[in-house]
């Protein structure tokens, strides 16, 4: 098939490797784009790593949480410039709407639309009124929650909300102390931005699909093959530490695991502590802003 322009701007965005690159990977994988990144991989040149996409979009995130400290909300609201993401009377909607999940418990995007807020309105037209008289586009992008029965859920708020992250702790353990806990990991994991809590967490067909790609990295390397299996296993553990929040290293002492970090405090207090759950949001990630002249200077630097 034809290899354009924006398909080399879409891989080269995801991976950064070089266009010329982006442009044979795709040749050797027929234009499709998940296997010309595997590609990519494979042969060293990605440096897509296992993160999400460029970030691009503007708007913000928030995170609230709810007085008895049993449940968390993260939210992402939309716009189209970084300006009105700092507007005061965006930013106190973003965080109303955030409270209106908390008390609603709505079952998707629809019913939170439908919530009424305090101005008498509901969310949907609220946002219509907030985009009349504003005049830019918003939109309501995706929203999550977390409870606890016995425990805490604490909040992170980073970067004026760029990213925005809530941790659930289950344990009956003391509150304050959970809290300190919580806040820490909660940071970490805005830091760090792992994937799966534990490695229990892991799918099988992640771990098989990583191994491969692995594999594929040590023979290109001109490893033998009697020692890739064995090489192969000691990066897929060094790259499950990195995407297990448990396994990670803590950011405030790197000498010490979150998990040991979890249990030392769940030893001072006598008492169990599981993360149950853990939402991070980031301002935008997976969603790419049209660049109105990238498309054409591709071309011209690779005669398309």
């Amino acid at each position: 098939m034809a290899i354009t322009a924006s398909m080399v701007k879409e891989l080269r965005d995801k991976t950064n490797a070089g266009m010329m690159d982006c442009k044979k990977a795709l040749i050797e994988t027929n234009g499709d784009i998940e296997k010309a990144i595997d590609y990519l991989r494979e042969k060293g040149l990605s440096q897509v790593a296992k993160k999400s996409g460029r970030i691009a979009a503007e708007g913000l995130t928030t995170a609230f949480i709810s007085a008895d400290d049993k449940k968390g909300v993260v939210l992402e609201v939309n716009s189209e410039t970084d300006f009105v993401a700092k507007n005061e009377e965006f930013k106190n909607f973003v965080q109303e709407v955030a409270q209106a999940v908390a008390e609603n418990d709505p079952a998707d995007m629809d019913a939170l639309k439908a919530v009424v807020l305090s101005g008498g309105k509901n969310v949907q037209d609220t946002l219509t009124d907030k985009i009349a008289k504003i005049g830019e586009n918003m939109s309501l992008r995706r929203f999550g929650e977390a409870k606890v029965e016995n425990g805490v859920v604490v909040g992170y708020i980073h970067g004026g909300g760029k990213i925005s992250v809530v941790v659930a702790l289950e344990s009956e353990g003391d509150k304050e102390a959970l809290s300190v806990l919580g806040k820490d990991l909660a940071m970490q994991v805005a830091a760090m931005n792992p994937k799966y809590i534990s490695t229990d967490d892991v799918d099988a067909d992640f771990i098989a699909h990583e191994r491969e790609i692995l594999i594929a990295q040590a023979l290109n390397e001109g490893k033998p093959q009697n020692i890739v299996e064995k090489m192969v296993e000691g990066r897929l553990q060094k790259e499950l530490k990195e995407v297990c929040l448990l396994e990670q290293a803590f950011v405030k002492d790197s000498d010490m695991t979150v998990k040991k970090v979890i249990s030392e405090t769940a030893k001072k207090l006598g008492k169990d502590i599981k993360v149950s759950k853990v939402l991070r949001y980031e301002v935008g990630e997976g969603i790419e802003k049209k660049s109105e002249n990238f498309a054409e200077e591709v071309s011209k630097q690779m005669g398309l």
